[in-house]
């Protein structure tokens, strides 16, 4: 079964949005990494090509390098390539990663899940972009995803992008939702696992922490959070 399907365990408290961070919040991988792997393979390229730019990415992180500039780096990889053919092998790599059992995070994707049915609509927000965020957002049922946004030039990504949608990026794009649609911040919900997700949890109502984030844990300890464990998500 590719699509996940999973019930909350206990009553969720109302909410007029809710709002989601994706990589280890609603799935397990981190999609950035998996479609670019995914796609290096579709070109037919050696293993050691995708190590050598992961590698390159790492790197700059353990130089300290922020989350928004490695963020940029890893779209200049997809320069000169077809935007229609990122969104086609995104269906792909989807389908494939959502048939594993170890793909979803089960209480997130309950708790997603749970909003839908009561109506509530679900934004997605993730620093990973349309060929990973679309295709997992329709199997999700949610009602928006936004990620970051690349450039796009007679049909080829330019590889840049116009804002990684990392950080308070995140709570901006939470703030502008609730504004267009006439909704109080206070009364909306979001879920996050990072540090890097706190703004997002800090523009609503209620925040909730996914996982075992020691640093988000005691945050959500000192400001009554609920928190969910991070385990797969059966199907």
């Amino acid at each position: 079964m590719s699509e996940p399907r999973t019930a909350a365990r206990h009553p969720l408290p109302p909410a007029r949005a809710a709002f989601f961070d994706v990589d280890e919040t609603l799935i397990s991988v981190k999609s950035m990494f998996r479609f670019l792997a995914f796609y290096l393979a579709e070109r037919g390229e050696t293993p050691d090509v995708y190590e050598r730019l992961n590698g390159e990415l790492t790197g700059m992180a353990a130089m300290g390098a922020a989350r928004e500039d490695v963020n940029r780096a890893y779209y200049r990889f997809y320069a000169g390539e077809s935007a229609a053919l990122l969104t086609r092998l995104g269906r792909s790599w989807a389908a494939r990663e959502a048939e594993s059992d170890t793909f979803w995070i089960r209480p997130a994707v309950a708790e997603h899940g749970e909003h839908r049915r009561r109506g509530t609509p679900t934004v997605l927000l993730s620093g990973s972009f349309h060929a990973c965020l679309e295709p997992l957002a329709e199997r999700l049922g949610a009602t928006e995803a936004h990620g970051s946004r690349v450039v796009v030039r007679g049909g080829l990504l330019t590889g840049e992008i116009h804002e990684p949608m990392i950080g308070a990026a995140k709570a901006r794009a939470a703030r502008a939702y609730t504004a267009r649609h006439g909704l109080a911040p206070e009364a909306c919900v979001a879920y996050g696992d990072h540090l890097s997700d706190l703004p997002l949890l800090e523009a609503v109502g209620r925040g909730v922490v996914v996982g075992d984030d020691p640093r988000m844990a005691e945050i959500a300890a000192q400001r009554g959070w609920r928190r969910l464990a991070a385990p797969a998500v059966a199907h």
